[in-house]
């Protein structure tokens, strides 16, 4: 799969560039708004940078940042969600350093990553905000690095500062991954990557063609909230508006709300936020609501399934949402983030493929159906780079049909994972031969393709094998959610455990807010999760696990944690607080 375009004009190396050259352009034009939620109640306090304020504030904090640490030198990101973050990222790429965004201490379970991620990246100075700089100066007072609050750096600072001389080959920031299947590694996507992905995504979604406003909640230390929210905006010169996290989780609306003020939205979010929407949003809100202006919606959940934005659409197709907006996509940290997409304008790609071939390696297909199809969606096709379907053992390309690993190749894949070179050589340098020459990306996910589009089907490392047949977890994770109405959506994990006789799978979910285990008939539950796990897939269940909201680890992007949720069953930390 291959697909190039020529580059976006102007052509400048570094994001910092771009910021300059639209400051000097279109002063006065809007480039970032965040938008608060101070109350429950509240309808949003904007608050808006203009590109020539914008420019101004990352030359003033870039010049204190010299005074603190050389170029080279790592710049941990704890800031909140908000337009400061956005100046912060791009003022330590304005002063040659690596960027390395993350996020407040007290992020609910993130704790831990957050201390691991800092040990690794051992930065040389922390920029924060005016409102949470003394928590944030006590959570980093025994690493004894010093802690800068970008908000409280006059405009003066950028008196007579003169930028380094940028470097398109340097690394511009530390990408950590999410942690979903190993421990969090910081990869290094260099300016020229980000760029490159940036010009990429907006070709993928016709905003290089047609201007758009990029509305996202998406937090910002996380790859897509950072390159649709930030690089892509930047590069091209577009409206970014944005809110917190927290504020979509707590009133959805306000996320459409965005997406109908604003022409041509483009947006982007994981596949449980689409679910969300169309169950929590009520008729009440909807009222007076338009998004027939809405360009795209971007899902980049692995696998993405029909069924998702069938139900979305049925949602919002009153207040005139078209069903061509939603693009499913994939993409990963090492790739900066963006690899293929659907494009928005055409019909959802849908594929049923059969359930015991796919577990065999081959996608063939099946009536939609048929029980025991699996419902898959298209992610298109990528631009300006190389996508291959390869044997990840024998490493040998395969065609058309045939499940194997992805792998990729453009000026998009990082350069590799900071301080450790031999997982570097493993997941960046893997070859092909002569047909296929450089270094390719193995991203650890296995799909296919099929009508020329590539379709996810799950993770290398998450597979469950029984009986030497493949079974994909998030496969086995929709039949259980799908089994009984007090499984709560997208909370839980399926997993394969050592066994006497060969691996067994475990299922542990959370059960919906507002039930408790005490009113809940749990062998009723566990009986249907069982039986409809051994219907569509032949697998018999060795433990289903029932446990509290929240109790089901997720990643800092908001995916399950497998890998964590396995391994706490294993170190039985649910045993005290579920019922079997």
């Amino acid at each position: 799969m291959d697909s190039r375009r020529p580059p976006l004009a102007p052509a400048y190396r570094t994001l910092p560039e771009y910021v300059r050259h639209w400051a000097e352009l279109t002063p006065d034009r809007r480039a970032f708004t965040f938008v608060d939620h101070p109350a429950p109640n509240s309808l949003g306090v904007h608050r808006t940078l203009t590109w020539q304020r914008l420019d101004l504030r990352v030359r003033a904090l870039a010049a204190r940042l010299t005074e603190q640490a050389r170029p080279g030198s790592r710049v941990a990101l704890l800031c909140p969600q908000g337009t400061d973050y956005i100046t912060a990222f791009l003022a330590a790429l304005a002063a040659r350093m690596v960027a390395v965004p993350l996020y407040p201490p007290g992020l609910p379970g993130q704790g831990d990553r957050l201390v691991g991620v800092l040990g690794d990246a051992r930065p040389a100075v922390v920029v924060t905000t005016g409102r949470v700089l003394a928590e944030v100066t006590e959570f980093c007072e025994r690493a004894e690095v010093p802690v800068l609050a970008a908000d409280r750096v006059p405009d003066t600072a950028a008196l007579n500062w003169r930028a380094p001389e940028p470097d398109s080959d340097a690394t511009a920031y530390l990408q950590y991954t999410s942690g979903s299947t190993r421990a969090p590694a910081g990869v290094e996507i260099t300016h020229a990557n980000v760029v490159a992905n940036a010009r990429q995504a907006l070709a993928a979604y016709g905003a290089d063609a047609h201007p758009v406003t990029c509305v996202g909640w998406l937090p910002l230390y996380h790859d897509m909230g950072l390159v649709l929210s930030v690089a892509a905006p930047v590069v091209r010169g577009l409206l970014s508006v944005l809110m917190d996290p927290t504020a979509f989780l707590h009133e959805p609306a306000r996320w459409l709300r965005l997406l109908a003020a604003h022409p041509r939205a483009l947006s982007a979010a994981p596949n449980f936020a689409y679910d969300y929407c169309a169950s929590a949003v009520t008729e009440a809100q909807k009222e007076g609501l338009r998004l027939d202006g809405v360009a795209a919606l971007i899902n980049g959940s692995e696998p993405v399934r029909p069924g998702t934005a069938d139900r979305f659409h049925a949602a919002f197709a009153a207040q005139g949402l078209a069903a061509e907006a939603h693009c499913p996509s994939y993409g990963l940290a090492e790739a900066t983030v963006f690899v293929s997409a659907a494009r928005p304008g055409r019909p959802l790609g849908r594929f049923a493929l059969d359930r015991d071939a796919l577990t065999a390696g081959k996608a063939l297909p099946a009536r939609p159906e048929d029980p025991r199809a699996v419902l898959l969606a298209g992610c298109g096709t990528p631009v300006g780079q190389r996508v291959r379907i390869v044997d990840p053992v024998a490493h040998a390309l395969l065609t058309e049909g045939e499940v194997g690993e992805i792998w990729v190749q453009g000026a998009n894949v990082g350069r590799g994972y900071w301080n450790n070179s031999a997982q570097t050589r493993r997941v960046f340098g893997a070859t092909l031969g002569a047909d296929a020459p450089g270094g390719w990306l193995r991203t650890g996910d296995l799909g296919t393709v099929l009508d020329g589009q590539l379709i996810v089907t799950g993770r290398l490392k998450d597979l469950i094998v029984v009986d030497g047949r493949n079974h994909y977890p998030q496969d086995v994770e929709a039949t259980a959610q799908d089994a009984h109405q007090a499984v709560r959506r997208d909370r839980l994990a399926a997993f394969g455990v050592p066994g006497g006789a060969g691996e067994r799978v475990v299922v542990v979910a959370e059960h919906t807010r507002g039930t408790s285990l005490a009113d809940l008939d749990v062998p009723a539950l566990t009986r249907a999760v069982r039986a409809a796990v051994s219907a569509r897939h032949g697998l018999r269940l060795a433990d289903v696990v029932l446990v509290a909201p929240g109790t089901v680890p997720r990643t800092s992007s908001g995916k399950v944690s497998r890998a964590l949720t396995r391994a706490r069953y294993l170190e039985g930390d649910y045993t005290t607080e579920t019922a079997r």
